[in-house]
């Protein structure tokens, strides 16, 4: 899912700051879906229910086929609501409906360049999203040549944006990451794909938590491996602002759908683990 952002002039913080209703001394929690998976009838249901439960953020993915950083969970998720249909501007619908009645909960749009945005104009995309209520967009794949003229889009849109780095990225890739966060920082724990458990030494994520925030006042979240509440809690301890859980979540979708249950209940129970908190 993540790409590193070039060198280029940063984007002005427009709105308020993410995760920024988190309690103290607790990091926020944003989660991970494709829309469309439960179908986007359930997403209205999906969305008020983590609202209620305190959840900060939804990252809410348009699905796109055969993505190389993610492992199965989430593909075989794109793949089911692929075949339901679901589209770019279905999602961007959808987000419209729901979007007024949250009091809490922000979205972030996640879009795949090649399958969603390709050969449209980037500032009408950077102005749907916007006009349809999301908080900030993620955008992936996005080839290089276009990076600036993708920043000036959302620039011109009031629409902040998430970049994304690695625990272990140079530190370049590390300072355009923080200059250029409008949204927040997305750091992504290890290489590889979603879903797997291995994640960066507690001193390797310490030391790119500490130098993301030597350069930006967006909040950080780490994700990949996120799987439960001690997880979340040893974030805490080592600087991050936020969780992001991903594979984990959408496993649970996966085997209510299967087993025929309703998969927003499940995911609320989920939530509840989640959120409960560490002895």
């Amino acid at each position: 899912m993540p790409d590193t952002v070039p060198d280029t002039a940063p984007h002005p913080d427009t709105r308020p700051g993410f995760f920024a209703a988190r309690s103290p001394g607790r990091p926020g929690l944003a989660v991970f879906a494709n829309a469309g998976d439960p179908p986007l009838a359930a997403l209205p249901e999906l969305a008020a229910m983590l609202d209620d439960n305190g959840v900060d953020c939804l990252e809410l993915a348009v699905p796109f086929p055969g993505s190389v950083t993610d492992g199965p969970v989430i593909r075989r998720s794109a793949d089911r609501a692929l075949a339901g249909g679901t589209t770019l501007q279905s999602v961007l619908d959808a987000v419209a409906t729901i979007r007024p009645a949250l009091r809490r909960l922000r979205i972030a749009l996640l879009a795949d360049w090649s399958h969603s945005v390709k050969g449209t104009d980037l500032g009408h995309f950077a102005r749907s999203v916007a006009d349809a209520g999301c908080d900030a967009l993620l955008l992936h794949g996005l080839p290089p040549r276009l990076r600036a003229s993708h920043y000036a889009a959302a620039r011109g849109a009031g629409l902040p944006l998430v970049t994304t780095c690695y625990a272990v990225s140079d530190p370049q890739t590390v300072s355009e990451a923080a200059r250029h966060a409008s949204a927040y920082v997305y750091l992504v724990a290890h290489y590889g794909r979603s879903g797997t458990r291995a994640t960066a030494a507690p001193d390797r994520l310490a030391a790119a938590l500490t130098a993301l925030r030597a350069e930006t006042t967006s909040p950080l979240a780490v994700g990949f491996g996120i799987r439960t509440r001690a997880d979340i809690t040893a974030l805490g301890d080592l600087g991050a602002d936020a969780a992001i859980v991903g594979s984990a979540g959408v496993a649970r979708i996966e085997q209510a759908l299967t087993q025929g249950r309703d998969p927003v209940e499940e995911f609320a129970s989920f939530v509840g683990e989640l959120r409960r908190p560490h002895p």
